[in-house]
């Protein structure tokens, strides 16, 4: 029997990422799917782990072909889910996560409406913009379309299914576990 697609959303900076490498450890039987980017990696990122990287071409081949669930751009790069990986896992019965931007969340509810939809939220706003800064990942010019892009997604949290508060990564995980035994 084929399992259930869980989309989890959010603005950047919220702990995506952290609450996702938590999940891991918790529930070892959900499948994470690997986006593609056209963002260089960042340090201690590996090609195929936490995205497969790629150059602009590519990506637009891989969305020429139909080969990405979904697709957007955001702060000057393109992210994108490839499809068949995420349609085999859900077909042999392996709980499967995407964790993507409001976009990307978007396209795969047109796509996948069976799907449930979780919103990663912060604690705050001003936690969120501490996040971000305190990353110092990004140029100023990024940071600021990320903050920009942050007020849009926060509005979008009615969309969602479910909201989880990222209080505490460790028991935003145990929650996005639950919600995805729930099937």
């Amino acid at each position: 029997m084929p399992a259930r697609l869980t989309v989890l959303s959010g603005p950047s900076g919220v702990g995506k990422g952290s609450v996702v490498r938590s999940l891991r450890a918790l529930a070892p039987r959900v499948w994470v799917s690997v986006s593609c980017t056209t963002r260089a990696p960042r340090p201690g990122e590996t090609d195929g782990v936490e995205y497969y990287f790629v150059s602009p071409e590519q990506f637009a081949e891989l969305v020429d072909a139909g080969e990405l669930l979904e697709h957007a751009e955001f702060a000057g790069n393109c992210y994108g889910t490839p499809r068949r990986a995420v349609l085999d896992h859900l077909a042999d019965g392996v709980p499967t996560l995407l964790e993507i931007e409001l976009e990307g969340a978007r396209q795969v509810r047109k796509s996948m409406p069976d799907a449930r939809f979780v919103f990663l939220a912060p604690p705050s706003v001003d936690a969120l913009m501490q996040r971000l800064y305190g990353r110092g990942t990004e140029s100023a010019d990024a940071l600021v379309q990320r903050l920009e892009r942050a007020q849009v997604e926060l509005a979008a949290e009615e969309e969602f299914d479910e909201v989880i508060v990222n209080n505490d990564v460790e028991q935003a995980a145990r929650d996005l576990a639950a919600l995805i035994a729930e099937g």
